[in-house]
């Protein structure tokens, strides 16, 4: 009888080694590995269908990130035309800011220089006004001083030309200090 015990035992502990090794957590982030809702282990959900052999693991593309980047062309490309209409309503959602955002930006006319780039930085308060003035992050390199400054004037212009933005309350009290980022592109075809 003791004999069964202790193969009973044995055998129980090396089930649970061979499990614990067969179940470490992948370490890379969103590593996909199927799993049930019995399992009490971190996993991605899974879901199948009969026709399909193995686990069918959904993927998500999320729109936006948690950082709130954007990046605004002067002259969009087409497949993007639809992005740069200004919303008919208050802004409800990150992709009605991104679009008004876009809609309000007006490159210079003078001193301007194709395929320049300038970054900014900013949050709005709850009532879609900006809390301090938008602070320069990157400007394209070997640029004169004069040409970043004159962009500089241009983003702050169109930004006050917009402002105040009309948030739904939803998204005034979700945005009120969260830092945004734009990243102006000048693809015009200049002197040309």
């Amino acid at each position: 009888m003791w004999r069964g015990i202790l193969v009973l035992t044995l055998l129980a502990i090396s089930t649970f080694t061979a499990d614990a090794q067969r179940r470490q957590i992948n370490p890379i982030p969103f590593a996909h590995e199927p799993c049930s809702v019995l399992d009490g282990r971190p996993c991605t959900p899974s879901y199948c269908s009969p026709l399909e052999p193995g686990p069918c693991i959904p993927e998500i593309d999320y729109p936006y990130g948690q950082n709130l980047q954007l990046t605004i062309e002067s002259v969009p490309a087409e497949a993007d035309r639809a992005k740069y209409q200004k919303p008919d309503h208050d802004l409800d959602t990150i992709g009605d800011l991104f679009a008004e955002l876009r809609t309000c930006w007006s490159p210079p006319s003078d001193n301007a220089r194709a395929g320049m780039q300038m970054a900014v930085r900013f949050s709005f308060n709850k009532a879609g006004g900006l809390i301090g003035p938008p602070r320069l992050t990157f400007a394209t390199a070997g640029v004169p001083a004069d040409t970043r400054t004159t962009y500089l004037k241009a983003i702050n212009s169109s930004l006050n030309a917009c402002l105040p933005l009309k948030f739904t309350s939803g998204l005034g009290g979700a945005l009120a200090g969260r830092p945004i980022a734009i990243r102006y592109v000048d693809n015009r075809e200049l002197g040309r």
